[in-house]
């Protein structure tokens, strides 16, 4: 049984919250003090079954509703250590294409580069290649994940202590040169981390800055993100959770380098992505109001898309949006743009109800993928609980 069952299956569902309470009446848990007690026993709830039944070292938890936040955590954030909180440190692995879907919408607002724009026209190195298709290629195509790249550019296996190094600007280039592209761009789904790391090198060359800066100029730092960065203080590296692998052993952090910028690389924080989600939810705000527009558009259906490979395992992908997933709303459950991630022994997973005022946050500690599944199906069921149509 998922956790999920504890929503689906009302027949099941006093037994089991039975037996979870029972349990947690030994657990202690903790979390901070909120303003709405009814969203805050939701979360702890929520993520008490959650971490009993995955049985990963450390998860932690967390939703925003009507502007008032919730995080929990439990477990172990280290190895013997304490348990994560809001202030926890994580990789957040492919979620960071999601901010790099936000960035293409802020330029694109700015004036700085169109959707439809060629990926060539900002970078000509990695514009052309040995199949003419890959000057078609438009940065609309590259976020939606629809431009006809493999998932990763093929590259020699890196240094232990520096794995990702020897993926550069040269190897796209060099892939780009000697290969077709997978089918002709916009003409199917495909996930890839390939085609988001070369977005970012075209959004820098729009911006005439590097990607980070250029980032953190146009979310990070305008939304007081402090602790969202490609690159840890040692005050962050302090709060740091560790991940943990398919084996349960405990795994080194490593660099992801300069060029996985838009695919992966940043860290973050529970208190960080809920202030972000809460950006999301703004949707009334005329300040920004064209970004989240543009942000939050499903521009490509799945109807009569081939192929559609990798989108599927957070729940069933009806559209793209910028990085963003959509799902449409289906019985109780709302309209909802989601993204998970996973990079270093760390699986997480975010999504929001646009129209419903409603987001959610959760983090595992360990290379899981059952687990991931469960938790993406739970926090999705947690938004339709709390924000129903």
């Amino acid at each position: 049984m998922t956790a999920l069952s504890l929503f689906a299956r009302p027949r099941l569902r006093s037994s089991v919250i039975g037996l979870a309470i029972g349990a947690l009446a030994a657990y202690p848990l903790s979390g901070p003090a909120i303003a709405d007690p009814l969203l805050d026993e939701t979360v702890e709830f929520t993520g008490s079954v959650l971490f009993l039944q995955s049985k990963v070292p450390g998860l932690v938890i967390g939703a925003v509703k009507d502007g008032e936040t919730a995080i929990h955590g439990f477990g172990e954030r280290l190895d013997g250590g304490e348990e994560p909180d809001g202030d926890t440190v994580l990789r957040i692995g492919s979620i960071t294409k999601a901010f790099t879907g936000q960035v293409l919408a802020a330029l694109a607002a700015k004036g700085k580069v169109s959707l439809t724009q060629t990926l060539g026209s900002l970078a000509p190195d990695i514009g052309t290649g040995k199949d003419p298709n890959v000057a078609k290629i438009r940065l609309i195509d590259i976020a939606t994940h629809s431009a006809g790249l493999p998932r990763e550019v093929p590259h020699e296996p890196g240094p232990v202590g520096d794995p990702f190094s020897t993926i550069t600007r040269d190897a796209f280039s060099s892939w780009l040169d000697a290969n077709e592209l997978l089918y002709p761009p916009g003409t199917g789904i495909l996930y890839s981390n390939f085609a988001f790391d070369l977005l970012a090198i075209g959004l820098s060359e729009a911006a005439e800055a590097p990607y980070p800066q250029v980032l953190k100029k146009r979310i990070t730092e305008p939304l007081g993100m402090r602790d969202t960065v490609f690159e840890l203080s040692d005050d962050q590296r302090s709060r740091l959770m560790e991940g943990h692998g398919f084996d349960g052993k405990a795994l080194r952090d490593v660099p992801t380098g300069d060029v996985i910028v838009g695919s992966g690389g940043l860290y973050s924080t529970p208190k960080d992505l809920l202030r972000w989600m809460q950006w999301h939810l703004d949707r009334f705000d005329e300040k920004d109001a064209e970004v989240r527009m543009l942000d939050h558009a499903a521009y490509l259906i799945r109807d009569n898309l081939s192929p559609v490979s990798g989108m599927d395992e957070s729940g069933h992908m009806d559209a793209m949006s910028l990085g963003w997933v959509v799902m449409m709303p289906e019985g109780n459950r709302p309209l909802i743009l989601q993204k998970a991630g996973g990079l270093q022994g760390t699986f997480s997973y975010i999504a929001f109800a646009p129209t419903r005022g409603v987001a959610a946050f959760v983090a595992i500690n360990e290379f899981d993928f059952g687990a991931a599944m469960t938790m993406a199906e739970v926090i999705n069921e947690m938004i339709a609980s709390l924000a129903p149509r």
